[in-house]
């Protein structure tokens, strides 16, 4: 009499194995946003060309163009001024807002690099979603453009730029939000882009814009004087509200509309990014994804 075969029952997972499984919680997720981070971060300090690059345009605006136009455009007493403040100390906010302009705009580029044949190629083919990827991705470039804009505000301090102490501190979440937006719009525009040689001409038509159809480099109120359907172009860029919400910080002030124009912002241009970057709904699905995705 034959006995029937035993049921072949699966040993269960070692502490090794669950270990492994287990990279997708959210212990894995900080591994991944660090290591994303801290690449960044390193390819940022090992080129010191671009640290210094990246100073040369604000410190142009302020050594020269602000010296020249100083009694041009002298600015009358505004919030969050509460005296007359000279054309140097005006447009020190926005200088350091536009470093994070460009930061957030050549960081996009090299999006456009990596997800064809760097880095992001096989990280977009790996299990961790694509929104902490492209999060990581977008906090990654906000350290670097953070660390650059405080290097002008040192450079500027001498500059007599009239800061109170305190206001370093305060301005530190309001560069946070700033970076996170202009990041957040950069990361779409790159998903648009397929090529890197077109990326350049996009930026072109994006920084210009927004950098000089704002408040950065001059008060609204003597725009409208000029031109009344330019002053609402530059109420309604995004930018003349990231400068708004950094110049009251760094005056230890607030400015409540600022602020909410620049999270929604970021909210909506981030969350875009990750549906154009989905490789089954976006952008991405009606190119087939990026080179190499399988997913």
């Amino acid at each position: 009499m034959t006995t029937p075969l035993a049921t072949a029952v699966p040993a269960p997972p070692t502490q090794k194995t669950a270990r492994q499984m287990g990279r997708l919680d959210a212990v894995g997720y900080l591994i991944c946003l660090g290591g994303i981070v801290r690449r960044e971060l390193l390819r940022f300090f090992n080129q010191k060309e671009r640290f210094f690059s990246a100073l040369v345009r604000p410190l142009v605006w302020l050594f020269i163009f602000a010296a020249g136009f100083r009694n041009t455009l002298g600015v009358s007493i505004e919030p969050p001024y509460q005296t007359y403040v000279l054309y140097e100390v005006y447009v020190v906010p926005g200088l350091a807002v536009m470093i994070q302009l460009f930061n957030g705009m050549q960081s996009s580029l090299s999006m456009v690099y990596d997800r064809e044949v760097g880095s992001m190629k096989v990280l977009l083919t790996s299990p961790y979603p694509r929104w902490l990827l492209l999060l990581a991705k977008l906090i990654a470039g906000v350290s670097v453009s953070i660390v650059q804009a405080y290097a002008f505000l040192a450079v500027a301090y001498f500059w007599e730029t009239d800061i109170p102490p305190l206001g370093y501190l305060a301005a530190l979440p309001a560069f946070l939000a700033s970076g996170l937006m202009l990041g957040a719009i950069g990361l779409f525009l790159s998903s648009l882009v397929r090529q890197l040689e077109n990326f350049a001409s996009v930026m072109n038509f994006v920084i210009f814009p927004m950098f000089f159809a704002s408040s950065a480099l001059y008060p609204l109120w003597r725009i409208r004087e000029s031109s009344e359907t330019l002053y609402w172009i530059c109420e309604l860029n995004p930018f003349s509200h990231a400068v708004q919400l950094v110049r009251y910080a760094l005056y230890v002030q607030y400015e409540p509309v600022a602020c909410a124009v620049v999270i929604g912002v970021t909210l909506t241009f981030f969350g875009m990014a990750v549906v154009a970057y989905d490789p089954g709904r976006g952008i991405m699905a009606r190119r087939g994804g990026p080179a190499g995705d399988t997913n």
